[in-house]
């Protein structure tokens, strides 16, 4: 269906059409589509992992959102700060968000008209006779050749009768949002790793010290066996053996740099830097493991960005549904043109040069072969993927927490009954060797005997790794101390782009 102006109409059909533009822009109000509805989550009561279990509160640090400080830490500190500034993961999704909120600018250009400005001049050769559009103008006679000025401005607008570019405005939007959250998260998870990289190479420096204080110990028990050695009272095999378990030890310690250097590596990449640009020095691992305590579990819905990207990403596809359902209604358009036409140029902004014209157009699609159908059903299916991804991301955040807290909790356990195995084994080394040197026990008794301590002490610093790696996966389960209200609403995306030309 169209209706349509001419040059100079009739009043009459210029009241009609005004009419006809009154009657369209008073339905505007009207949406299509289901509006949005946030789907229920698998939500437990209590976290299982956190029941019976005393969780210290590390100090309130993380609530101003540097969650890393609870670990009192000022290398990780400073390491952790050039990650929201440098990380190239960090840099592209921020490009992404920036992307994202051009698309919002983007489908809202939609909702205004659109004015253009159209100036030209056009020679013509004229015909034998002495009638026609050319008659009567200057530069030539009958048959002579004659130039058209025209200067002319359009402004057609094509009305969002049924909502179609309001729904694609709320999906952009919440596309926006989407990647907020991405961007949140992208951030958590990069600052997360290098956490355990760092902790993971402190663990390397705690057992380059371990390996040290072990070759001095059986330095000194060499020294006792050769004193022995030399009085006659132990064999040459002893001697043997106590030298070449110190040089084997040594080795051990030679090997640690190996894996330092690759996490001082990753730790450089996630700052942005080339490796060559970032030395940490030697430290100690840390003796205190924080826990951040869970709250309720209801709560997490609201901490974690990659749920609250899952939930935006819901509403992006549910707005679609009424893009799709919106392509059954006629699309509405209102266009008008005025300007000058003439010869000669002096003479074209005269009022008897003007011309003007008016138009509304509707256009209903008849029969698609079932093309509008088929797009709501993908849009609707569509949604049906977001809503399972939201409940499963939630599945997923909900099992983090329960695995961090079930870590820590074991661990902890674990930690206090192999701080009791490395002091008896200690004690034992210091009998055996007491007894050797007494001449009751053979050497190879204290071989065995400094051969458990030092895999007791061992296993008790990867204990002490784990445990911080464990308190940190708890801190990114749990979110970081982030939160839903740190995504960008409507009003502060949309007011990003000015509207301009």
């Amino acid at each position: 269906m169209s209706v349509a102006g001419c040059l100079r109409p009739a009043p009459s059909l210029s009241v009609r059409w005004w009419l006809f533009g009154v009657l369209a822009l008073s339905l505007p109000g009207c949406t299509v589509g289901p509006d949005y509805q946030r789907a229920d989550a698998p939500v437990p009561v209590v976290f299982k992992e956190a029941t019976g279990w005393k969780i210290g509160q590390p100090n309130d640090a993380a609530e101003r959102g540097e969650w890393w400080a609870i670990y009192h830490d000022p290398e990780l500190d400073r390491l952790e700060r050039m990650v929201e500034v440098s990380n190239q993961t960090v840099k592209q999704f921020e490009a992404q968000y920036r992307e994202a909120v051009a698309l919002v600018a983007e489908a809202r250009a939609n909702l205004f008209p659109t004015a253009s400005l159209a100036a030209g001049v056009t020679r013509t050769s004229g015909g034998t006779g002495g009638s026609g559009l050319g008659a009567g103008t200057s530069g030539g006679g009958l048959g002579g050749p004659r130039t058209q000025y025209s200067l002319t401005g359009s402004i057609s607008w094509d009305l969002d009768v049924w909502g179609r570019v309001r729904r694609q405005v709320e999906s952009n939007v919440a596309g926006a949002q989407v990647s907020a959250g991405d961007l949140a998260n992208a951030k958590l998870s990069a600052q997360a790793t290098l956490a355990t990289d760092y902790f993971d190479l402190r663990a390397e420096d705690a057992l380059a010290q371990l390996l040290r204080d072990t070759v001095a110990a059986y330095r000194r028990a060499l020294d006792i066996v050769q004193n022995q050695y030399r009085a006659g009272t132990t064999a040459s095999t002893d001697v043997v053996t106590a030298l070449a378990q110190l040089q084997s030890t040594e080795a051990l310690l030679v090997g640690v740099g190996v894996q330092r250097q690759q996490y001082e590596h990753a730790i450089a990449m996630l700052t942005g830097h080339p490796p060559a640009e970032l030395t940490i020095a030697a430290a100690p691992l840390p003796s205190a493991v924080p826990v951040m305590p869970p709250g309720l579990p209801s709560a997490l819905l609201e901490r974690r960005p990659d749920i609250a990207a899952a939930e935006r990403a819901m509403q992006e596809e549910n707005a679609l549904i009424g893009v799709a359902v919106a392509a059954y209604y006629p699309d509405i358009s209102l266009s008008a043109l005025g300007g000058f036409a003439g010869n000669p140029l002096s003479q074209v902004f005269n009022a008897s040069s003007g011309l003007w014209s008016l138009g509304a157009t509707a256009t209903e699609t008849l029969f698609s072969g079932g093309a509008r159908g088929a797009a709501v059903a993908a849009a609707r299916a569509n949604y049906d993927q977001a809503v399972a991804n939201y409940r499963q991301t939630v599945l997923v955040a909900f099992q983090q927490v329960e695995d961090a807290l079930s870590d820590l909790r074991i661990l902890e356990q674990q930690a206090a009954a192999e701080a009791i195995a490395v002091a008896s084994t200690r004690r034992a080394v210091d009998a055996t060797l007491n007894q050797y040197q007494a001449g009751t026990v053979a050497y190879t008794s204290v071989i065995t005997e400094q051969t458990l301590l030092l895999a007791d002490q061992q296993t008790a610093l990867a204990i002490q790794q784990s445990r911080l790696v464990a308190s940190v996966a708890l801190v990114e389960a749990l979110g970081g101390g982030w939160s839903t209200a740190a995504l960008p609403d409507r009003p502060s995306i949309e007011a990003v782009h000015a509207i301009v030309p």
